[in-house]
């Protein structure tokens, strides 16, 4: 399916300039609860599903000598998942250290790779935290409110941009000074 998808891309535009990694999963599942399968699903999405795409996308962005790689990852890269998540966490900090590494390797092909780690942000997925544990969380953060998708993308539309242009191989925090 990647495969098919830069092909298609590639066929369609005749070239690729920006990749965004932002495929993820999780699942509200400590240590002691988890299975393998538990495990993998979160591994494969959230680290493997980044690796397959930007190994294909690689190619046709060097053709052009130019792209741009934005993985999306977390804060719990760096400070851990709040309630045990060791396999999210875990993958988040995994996809900022193939980041900097693949940034490294695809710098002389006019590639740039940088990820945006979110903090709390007001999704569907950390909706099923409830009201009282989100008003806390919000609360926590300095600036007073938990991020909300567009804060993302504003990072993500930045880091895309020309502007970014000598920015490779860094970690942008957007979590309104939460870690």
């Amino acid at each position: 399916d990647v495969i098919r998808m830069i092909e298609t891309v590639d066929k369609e535009f005749g070239r690729l300039d920006i990749l965004c990694n932002n495929a993820g999963v999780n699942s509200n599942r400590n240590i002691y609860d988890m299975t393998l399968e538990d495990w993998q699903r979160v591994q494969n999405t959230n680290i493997t599903g980044a690796f397959l795409c930007s190994k294909y996308a690689i190619p046709v962005m060097k053709r052009n000598h130019y792209g741009r790689i934005i993985m999306t990852s977390s804060v719990t890269a760096q400070q851990g998942a709040l309630f045990g998540q060791v396999h999210y966490a875990s993958t988040k900090g995994a996809q900022q250290s193939f980041a900097k590494t693949l940034a490294r390797t695809v710098a002389l092909d006019g590639i740039t790779v940088n990820c945006v780690a979110p903090g709390v942000i007001d999704t569907d997925m950390v909706q099923v935290l409830g009201p009282e544990v989100l008003h806390d969380l919000a609360e926590q953060t300095p600036l007073g409110r938990l991020g909300t998708p567009q804060d993302i993308a504003n990072a993500v539309a930045f880091l895309a941009s020309e502007k970014a242009s000598f920015i490779t191989g860094q970690v942008l925090t957007v979590d309104g000074a939460f870690v």
